[in-house]
């Protein structure tokens, strides 16, 4: 048993290169920071995140409903830390009893590294997902059904606090994260006096975007905040113009307002949970 009284600060193992924290921003009414320009015809789009594999999506289904042309074009690759410096920053992984998984690559990442260092986690290990579809993920690494995996219903981070805590006083926890990562869990577990640490595994870096032409888009459409440094990384001297912009979550849409760009559409936001909806909105009260 993990004494309880013990500062969350003792624990942690200091990773050998810094992550890169996101802070926690006070919370904003992005509906009123959303542009309140005249709203144009949109013929050709632009998703950063790579093209759906198969024939069937929603993308292509929205392209088909309002005739327009979408585009997919990653702008950032994950690359994985090399178990050899993973162990630079001391931390032995059957140390720890909780594994937390806040995304797919974490998981891809976290099998990666045991398989390079020969590691073998232990039956008891208990895994905490923030959501049903990362906790099913694991399956494709290890038995599902033999394993403790623990995630919430409503796929957000208030759940999954709510699960760390009702096993912290037993475990010893690692937060398997990339290098760039948001502060919230971090915090939470340090404001708690949690037993954790982090383990960095992976990270987030800019693609080539040679070959891309904004100026060829009506819209650009982002999912992180790596996609706008990337987007920056390769068109230094970007101007927005008459482009359209969207954004994914909180830290994408502070990532555009950040860079003084104007943002059109975001979700989850409202009535819009996700950006395929709010795209449908925005294209909808253009095609009346």
């Amino acid at each position: 048993m993990i004494s309880p009284d013990k500062s969350a600060t003792s624990f942690l193992a200091k990773p050998a290169k810094p992550v890169i924290i996101i802070p926690h921003r006070p919370e904003k009414n992005y509906a009123e920071l959303l542009s309140k320009e005249p709203k144009t015809k949109i013929k050709h789009i632009l998703i950063a995140q790579p093209q759906p594999e198969g024939p069937k999506s929603p993308y292509f289904d929205l392209a088909e409903k309002y005739k327009l042309k979408i585009n997919f074009s990653p702008f950032v690759k994950v690359e994985g830390v090399a178990g050899k410096d993973f162990r630079k920053q001391r931390i032995s992984l059957n140390d720890y009893s909780g594994i937390i998984f806040t995304s797919r690559n974490a998981i891809d990442h976290f099998f990666r590294i045991c398989d390079e260092l020969r590691v073998k986690m232990s039956q008891e290990t208990k895994f905490f997902c923030t959501s049903e579809a990362i906790a099913l993920y694991l399956q494709k690494y290890t038995q599902y059904r033999k394993r403790k995996v623990f995630y919430g219903d409503m796929n957000n981070n208030k759940e999954l606090r709510t699960l760390l805590i009702k096993h912290r006083d037993a475990t010893r926890f690692l937060y398997i994260c990339a290098e760039v990562r948001k502060d919230e869990i971090p915090a939470f577990m340090a404001a708690n006096n949690f037993n954790y640490a982090e383990g960095m595994m992976y990270r987030t870096v800019p693609n080539d975007l040679k070959t891309v032409k904004p100026s060829e888009y009506d819209m650009l459409i982002f999912f992180s905040p790596s996609g706008i440094h990337s987007l920056f990384n390769s068109f230094p001297k970007f101007k927005q113009e008459k482009l359209k912009i969207g954004a994914y979550g909180k830290t994408t849409a502070d990532a555009v307002l950040d860079k003084g760009l104007k943002l059109h559409i975001m979700a989850p936001l409202g009535n819009t949970p996700t950006i395929l909806v709010a795209l449908d909105h925005y294209l909808k009260d253009i095609h009346k």
